[in-house]
């Protein structure tokens, strides 16, 4: 069955010619038309989807002012049997097309590419694990609730009083569940874009490759294109690139990385073509670059594993794939989906929806420092690194560790406590002392904002355990 999704103004009046005047018009409509398409594709079918009037009001809202209007101007045809999203900008190029695979979420196909088969996907089903005891499962997630209103859900009644738009609010407290709130039209397997959460994930698959002894992160990242006699970007390392210092320029402050996100261009192709500005490990600069070149780096690291004498069975092989998916079911998190470009490398640095329960999940793995069921899956002191800052730091209210913030600036707040952050509002927050996992999602724009460190405040002060 084709569906049709048309928001703001009908197609019809949208008339898009084959060559407009302004340069930036042409390329923001081209870049809009791939967000609309990747956005809804990941709404529709990553987690347990959602409905289109949903996608509308919270996807395809509070984006970026210069390609809004468009994004919510121009058609989607949905093609629910072949699981793709096609968007036409103009009437002489082929449609913006995102396409989605059960294991791996959408790949947004680069401008001017025709529909057709996309490489990389492992084709493989997820973990259905919803009965299973939590946090494998959700069964007894909940502990039994006393009468009345916990210290908790007291000092988290008026979400509004600290910012923004919440759709998901969750506290873990000594591993069960104690706060639990949804928007109308979410639930516990409702996914969200993580935006820049995934950074976290990114170091997370980074720190088990690390413990299996697949990755050493200190020693310099074997990135193919830097391998050149002469070229200096072969001395950074993976640790330089997790704590945003590898000293590479960036087209923008942030590094939005708009030609991956929005416009189908290789992760590859993108990263690794900006120079040197500054020796690595001397200077923070936030950058989505970054991460995607350690992903890039861990999946060298993990293809030299495999290609290494004496450890040629199918076993081997397939546990040194760099394969998020099978590494989040491990962990119950079987509707979180990282997505990948068109040839199949990950983008870590944004692309992946979950739900609150899953991310949640991803904090007690951090909560236990790195214990999972019994077993090791990161390294004894891998929660310590990567909430440790080195080197060069960011300016304003949180310090910066490798793939994780921390709220070594924040009053009221545990000296150990770390997170997550994602753009729109999305966090993850680790306080290890006090065995408090804080998870909210929303969709915060530049009016609308959540202050964490006001709600996490709020939270510590409501616990019982307090010292």
């Amino acid at each position: 069955m084709l569906r049709h999704l048309i928001l703001g103004v009908v197609f019809a009046a949208v008339a898009f010619p084959a060559h407009a005047a302004d340069p930036n018009a042409e390329i923001n409509r081209a870049w809009a038309a791939g967000y609309r398409a990747a956005a809804t594709c990941s709404a529709l079918w990553n987690g347990a989807g959602k409905p289109l009037d949903a996608i509308e009001r919270d996807e395809l809202t509070g984006i970026y002012p210069e390609i809004e209007a468009d994004v919510r101007a121009l058609k989607a045809d949905i093609d629910d049997k072949a699981k793709s999203v096609s968007v036409t900008y103009r009437d002489d190029m082929p449609p913006r097309v995102a396409v989605w695979d059960r294991g791996e979420g959408c790949v947004t196909l680069p401008i001017g590419a025709k529909p057709g088969r996309v490489a990389g996907f492992l084709h493989h089903g997820r973990a259905m694990l919803d009965d299973q005891p939590w946090p494998i499962g959700d069964k007894d997630a909940i502990p039994p609730r006393p009468r009345g209103l916990t210290p908790f859900e007291q000092a988290t009644m008026n979400l509004g009083g600290f910012g923004g738009r919440t759709s998901s609010l969750l506290i873990v407290k000594n591993g069960k569940i104690v706060v639990e709130r949804y928007r109308g039209g979410h639930d516990i397997h409702t996914a969200q874009r993580t935006f820049s959460v995934a950074k976290s994930m990114a170091a997370t698959l980074i720190g088990n490759a690390a413990y299996n002894g697949w990755i050493d992160i200190k020693a310099p990242a074997a990135i193919a294109e830097w391998q050149s006699p002469g070229d200096p970007r072969a001395a950074i390392t993976t640790e330089q690139m997790m704590r945003m210092a590898s000293g590479l320029t960036s087209d923008t402050a942030g590094n939005r990385s708009d030609a991956i996100y929005m416009g189908g261009a290789s992760v590859r192709q993108w990263t690794t073509q900006w120079p040197l500005l500054n020796p690595p490990g001397t200077r923070y600069r936030y950058a989505n670059n970054d991460t995607m070149l350690a992903v890039l780096s861990l999946k060298a690291a993990l293809q030299k594993a495999q290609d290494k004498k004496n450890e040629r069975s199918a076993s081997i092989r397939r546990d040194t794939e760099l394969d998020p998916g099978k590494f989040f079911d491990r962990l119950g998190m079987t509707r979180t989906f990282a997505e990948h470009d068109k040839d199949g490398d990950y983008i870590l640095s944004s692309q992946v929806s979950t739900t609150a329960r899953d991310l949640a999940r991803l904090g007690l793995l951090y909560q236990n420092d790195g214990m999972w069921q019994g077993k090791r899956l990161l390294p004894e002191d891998w929660r310590r690194f990567v909430t440790t800052p080195s080197g060069p730091q960011p300016e304003g209210a949180f310090g910066y560790g490798a793939g994780f913030w921390l709220f070594n600036k924040s009053a009221g707040i545990p000296a150990d406590a770390f997170g997550a952050f994602g753009n729109r509002g999305q966090y993850l927050v680790v306080i290890p002392s006090r065995q408090i996992i804080v998870v909210r999602q929303g969709y915060d724009d530049d009016k609308q904002r959540l202050d964490i460190a006001k709600l996490v405040a709020a939270i510590v002060a409501a616990d019982g355990t307090a010292p």
